[in-house]
């Protein structure tokens, strides 16, 4: 099962405060009865909605990794790794992948053509598994260094990940996960200075 990280702008968090759940667009009911996914988005969300991206991770208590799966266009990959890696988040995954979406009968362009329902677009797939703490600083540095406000941006989906093992150590869990020179030495570096 994947969850949809998904922008909280301030007057949907306020409805779902309200509401006690999560917002659902007025015309989704309806185009989920009509056979359709969901309803076109016709907003493109700003910086400060995508820094304030949070993932619910409740179905999962008690786990403690997620895979963060980002599919993006290929000439963002290089905008994604940099602000990952000046994040502090350094293990990752790209494949190379094609695949088709639609919003609202939108055409999404590349490589100067236009793409329809049934065209397959080159994207690439960006994988990055990371602890509890760390999802929700994954999903939205990866939707900034992605985001272009045009249709075809790409989606992030949140995964639980049983367990990690590195196999040249065959260490499990937390220490497996951990990469050197990751966020957890930088956090730690930085503690270290302010302390001495």
């Amino acid at each position: 099962m994947a969850l949809a990280c998904k922008p909280q702008s301030f007057t949907s968090a306020q409805r779902a405060q309200a509401a006690g759940s999560r917002p659902v667009p007025a015309a989704l009911p309806a185009a989920r009865a009509r056979g359709v996914c969901c309803a076109a988005a016709t907003h493109s969300a700003s910086y400060k909605e995508l820094n304030a991206i949070t993932c619910d991770l409740s179905a999962f208590p008690e786990v403690n990794f997620f895979r963060v799966e980002a599919i993006v266009r290929p000439w963002r990959l290089p905008f994604v790794i940099n602000s990952l890696g000046d994040a502090g988040i350094r293990g990752m995954t790209a494949t190379p992948v094609r695949g088709v979406g639609m919003q609202g009968g939108s055409k999404e362009r590349y490589g100067g053509s236009e793409f329809s329902l049934t065209d397959l677009v080159d994207k690439t797939k960006v994988e990055i598994v990371v602890v509890r703490g760390q999802v929700d600083l994954v999903a939205r540095t990866v939707a900034a260094a992605a985001h272009t406000g045009e249709i075809g941006d790409g989606k992030i989906f949140v995964h639980p990940v049983a367990d990690v093992v590195r196999i040249r150590t065959a260490e499990v869990g937390g220490v497996a996960e951990r990469m050197a020179g990751g966020l957890e030495d930088v956090l730690n570096s930085t503690a270290s200075s302010a302390a001495g």
